[in-house]
């Protein structure tokens, strides 16, 4: 990539980015014939749902469609397979090794060989550029650093663009502040949860962030809502751009929005074939349909995974963008299929009670569902902190009565004073489920 290419008032655009859809399709075919040999030959789960498709030779995909034949991988095959079961490449070949938080379980662990880390860092490099980050810029990463795929992505891809980067990781906040200030960063990476938390500790030190010069926030690492894009905005004066990906695939990398429309994540199609399936009975859905995210890896050595159920609900979105660019967009990534809460009935996304809440004057971004059972009935409390000179009693009642007009479900609500939840540096705990204790 270029950084010559890289110009504020004509922005690069990689080649694959723009290409033609019957051709990126074509591409696409070549790729996955490609990754299907690769399984065939050394990865005995994967060949085995390929068998069940009926599939013992790549030369029998005869075209994308062929690809819904085969059964879906799960999280489930990555944990019972722990830690290098599913590994297409003797572990020797192995340069990195990330994994996923592991907070149900066993961690899902994910090797790369050089060629991944070569892929992802070109990739990150892509997303970034979509961003608006250019050479020369100052960025200021405070992904943390480590198992989690945030920190070296982003720095790997800042690099590669030629960026400075403060390889600043999670963490010591008030640190953060300060160097935020002396260095003069134009681009912040953090989480969503943790961008406000910065905005906080600048404004203790008694620092008004909009003062910083900050021009571009990357964000992601957990689903996040327009409002919440908003309110960052608002905090810390930057333009905020959303990036999306899952440790499975690469990590942060497989897509992102743009900054010259923020119209949907685009999806590198080039290293990644995505469909929207429903996930109730795995039926492929048409463009526009939400349902669940599926990939399949089109350029992993290491890892390769065909149908990988994601677990995050969206929609696809296939038209060309305004920015130029023709790959698929992702729209609506509301989060997890499993984060969902069947209260009495009712379906309730942590992501929907999140865009309420944060339309609600007197309210900070910071809130936590918390599910327990009384009796044979489950409860929601929504715990979520005062902002200003609001009457805690009345600001309870008000926003109880919105989320029961607006969610079909009595809710109960929490004010606590500011500052009593817990910040984080990485994902925020939106959810704590208490049923089963």
């Amino acid at each position: 990539m270029p950084a010559a290419a890289v110009s504020e008032h004509s922005p690069f655009r990689h080649p694959a980015e723009t290409l033609d859809r019957q051709l990126l399709q074509a591409l696409q075919l070549e790729r996955l014939r490609t990754t299907v040999a690769l399984v065939l030959r050394a990865q005995p789960r994967g060949a085995e749902l390929l068998a069940r498709a009926g599939i013992t030779s790549a030369d029998e995909i005869a075209s994308l469609e062929d690809l819904q034949r085969i059964p879906f991988m799960r999280k489930a095959d990555l944990r019972e397979n722990y830690p290098f079961g599913l590994l297409a490449v003797p572990r020797t070949e192995l340069v990195r090794v990330h994994a996923s938080s592991g907070t149900h379980g066993k961690p899902t662990v994910v090797g790369y060989t050089r060629n991944d880390l070569e892929n992802w860092t070109e990739l990150m490099a892509r997303c970034m550029n979509m961003g608006g980050v250019k050479p020369g810029m100052l960025v200021h990463n405070a992904n943390g650093y480590g198992l989690f795929t945030g920190g070296l992505g982003f720095h790997q891809g800042a690099e590669r663009l030629g960026a400075t980067v403060v390889p600043v990781s999670g963490g010591f906040t008030a640190r953060q502040a300060m160097l935020l200030e002396d260095l003069g960063a134009e681009v912040l990476i953090s989480t969503t949860s943790y961008a406000l938390a910065i905005a906080a500790a600048v404004r203790d030190a008694g620092r008004d962030p909009l003062t910083l010069g900050l021009k571009i926030g990357l964000f992601g690492g957990e689903a996040s809502t327009p409002r919440m894009r908003e309110e960052i905005e608002r905090q810390l004066g930057l333009r905020a751009i959303n990036s999306y990906g899952l440790s499975e695939m690469c990590g942060p990398g497989v897509s992102a929005e743009c900054i010259y429309a923020r119209d949907g994540l685009h999806v590198n199609e080039d290293h990644f074939l995505v469909e929207v399936i429903d996930p109730e009975d795995g039926r492929v859905l048409e463009p526009g349909e939400e349902g669940e995210l599926v990939f399949t890896t089109l350029t992993k050595e290491a890892l390769p995974l065909i149908r990988y159920r994601s677990g995050d609900l969206a929609r696809i979105g296939i038209e060309p963008c305004a920015c130029g660019r023709t790959s698929a967009r992702i729209f609506d990534l509301r989060g997890r299929h499993d984060d969902m809460l069947t209260i009495r009935g009712v379906n309730v996304y942590p992501s929907n009670v999140e865009h309420l809440l944060l339309g609600m004057p007197g309210i900070t971004p910071y809130y936590r569902l918390v599910v327990e059972r009384a009796g044979l009935m489950d409860e929601l409390t929504v715990e979520c902190e005062i902002e200003g000179e609001a009457d805690p009693i009345e600001l309870s009642a008000r926003t109880a009565t919105m989320l029961r007009e607006q969610m079909g479900l009595r809710i109960t609500v929490t004010i606590l004073e500011s500052g009593s939840l817990p910040r984080s540096d990485g994902k925020a705990v939106r959810v704590i489920d208490r049923r089963a204790d």
